[in-house]
């Protein structure tokens, strides 16, 4: 059997919010919005249509060319889902320290 070196195994409830919408752009998103006691109290978001995921706080919406290079989206489908998230991403909560 194979030994590994675990860094962290653990289990925990999360909440899950499902969402579907369209903007202007008639790009169709399809997401589930995870939230969970880990990374600091960003959300993890996942494309469920590509199945790209990232772990989303404000300070991720504020970062230039960030949507579109995690989801693959350009300029104007970027910021519809900027805004749609930022309405959703919460403040960041340091439960570490």
């Amino acid at each position: 059997m194979t030994e590994f070196d675990y860094l962290y195994d653990g289990t925990e409830e999360t909440k899950t919010r499902f969402v579907c919408f369209v903007g202007e752009t008639l790009r169709r998103f399809d997401l589930a919005i995870t939230t969970t006691n880990r990374f600091y109290g960003k959300k993890l978001v996942t494309d469920m249509q590509t199945g790209r995921t990232a772990v989303i706080g404000p300070d991720d919406l504020e970062e230039e060319g960030y949507l579109e290079h995690v989801y693959k989206l350009n300029e104007e489908e970027a910021a519809e889902l900027r805004l749609f998230l930022e309405e959703v991403i919460g403040p960041i909560h340091f439960t570490d320290i």
